[in-house]
């Protein structure tokens, strides 16, 4: 047999693949979101699409631009309400929240499942055991009029962190670290298997952080095993039976990397590169003009309980700013119900709409030129926030927090000491 992807794709279409094989794959689940929804519709029209193979396998998600700020949004919004209910898809308006953190949520990422989006994060339910890609509008919607896809079975390096991260250091910095090292380029259309100890020992939520930045460093997918925490999450989420799939003893990997991350400082990503990732006591002291707390990297509750830890009984900073957006509508309420949002607002936070806006730059807290973010997402590059004359720092809702009450960029271990 072989790696997980191999298997994974292997058992879609009842013969064994390794790297470099180009097939034809059913699909499991397709998504889009409505930056990419109206280039999907088109494609699907000229294509002399009638109907969708399975719709009731198919989300379409309003998320990127939430609630519309511009009538031209607007009007693309009727449209995928029109195209949803014309096809039966399933369709999460304004305030449900971010695509990626829908899927899982909403038990469509399933252990062993074959699922495309029109999305380039849709790796993160790499974290569930799913072979999850993003793919192109023109490719998604070939699969909603077929239930078929097409992929080069990717070669795959093994990494495997061991250790125990210090008090103050977070999957974020994981992830950061493994695009620092891997560099942005560094394992194009390659599957990541990310293993050991420190992942064992990780939440499930924690986990889609890593393998939300998988595809950072290039790679197609980001995969991890279906272990116990992952049946426990999905049990509720979904009535479909839950088996994982994992790599065999055989198979055979481009690289295998194994590191010991216990000594791993708190990482911050500098602008303009997300692979531009230095300890945190190297950009120590820089000043920050807004920290944004969310995104389909780190807008789970997990991440907002992290905060409003440091938060309670605290202030932000007064040059700062703090806007915070829970993933979905969800964590929105759990996190009122706990009081997580209270502490935050208390302390001078602004919590916006579930959704994606500060993150792609449609709204919500657009930086001013010149201006200094330190911010939970996974991008920084030029323009990524709205205004390309700004600085993105990426870091952990830790770091984040912690910083937003300094407004320096500042070490959390301090707090969690």
């Amino acid at each position: 047999m072989g790696t997980i992807s191999e298997n994974i794709i292997s058992n879609h279409i009842g013969a064994q693949v390794e790297a470099g094989d180009i097939v034809v794959v059913p699909v499991d689940f397709i998504m889009s979101q409505d930056g990419t929804t109206a280039l999907t519709m088109q494609a699907f029209e000229k294509m002399g699409g009638k109907s969708i193979y399975a719709p009731d396998r198919y989300a379409i998600i309003i998320d990127h631009n939430a609630p519309s700020p511009v009538e031209g949004v607007s009007n693309i919004h009727k449209e995928m309400r029109r195209f949803a209910s014309q096809h039966g898809t399933i369709l999460y308006d304004v305030g449900e929240g971010v695509c990626h953190q829908l899927m899982p949520e909403k038990g469509h990422a399933l252990p062993g499942s074959i699922i495309i989006g029109a999305d380039s994060h849709t790796c993160t339910y790499g974290a569930l055991n799913a072979f999850a890609t993003g793919m192109g509008s023109t490719d998604v919607a070939a699969a909603l009029i077929s239930g078929k896809t097409w992929l080069k079975v990717p070669s795959t390096i093994k990494l495997i962190y061991n250790g125990i991260l210090q008090s103050g250091v977070f999957s974020k910095d994981v992830a950061l670290h493994m695009v620092g090292s891997l560099t942005a380029d560094g394992a194009t259309y390659k599957a990541l298997e990310i293993y050991g100890e420190i992942i064992d020992a990780l939440s499930v939520e924690a986990r889609m952080t890593i393998a939300n930045m998988a595809v950072e460093t290039g790679a197609k997918v980001g995969l991890m095993r279906c272990d116990e925490k992952v049946v426990d999450y999905l049990r509720g989420r979904t009535s479909e039976m839950i088996k994982g799939v994992d790599a065999t003893d055989d198979a055979v990997y481009e690289k295998v990397i194994k590191e010991d991350l216990s000594k791993l400082p708190p990482q911050v990503a500098k602008p303009h590169q997300v692979d531009q990732v230095v300890p945190v006591d190297d950009v120590i002291g820089i000043e920050i003009d807004e920290v944004f707390i969310g995104t389909c990297t780190n807008g789970r509750l997990e991440d907002l309980r992290i905060a409003a830890r440091i938060f309670d009984g605290k202030k932000v900073a007064k040059r700062t700013r703090l806007i915070v957006a829970p993933a979905s509508r969800e964590i929105y309420l759990k996190a009122l119900e706990e009081g997580i949002l209270a502490k935050i607002v208390k302390a001078g936070g602004v919590i916006i709409t579930p959704g994606c806006g500060p993150c792609v730059g449609t709204g919500g807290g657009i930086p001013a030129d010149n201006e200094n973010v330190l911010s939970t997402a996974n991008r920084n590059f030029k323009g990524r926030m709205g205004n390309s004359k700004a600085f993105i720092y990426l870091a952990s809702p830790a770091t984040a927090a912690y910083s937003a009450i300094n407004g320096v960029i500042s070490d959390p271990r301090e707090v969690f000491q």
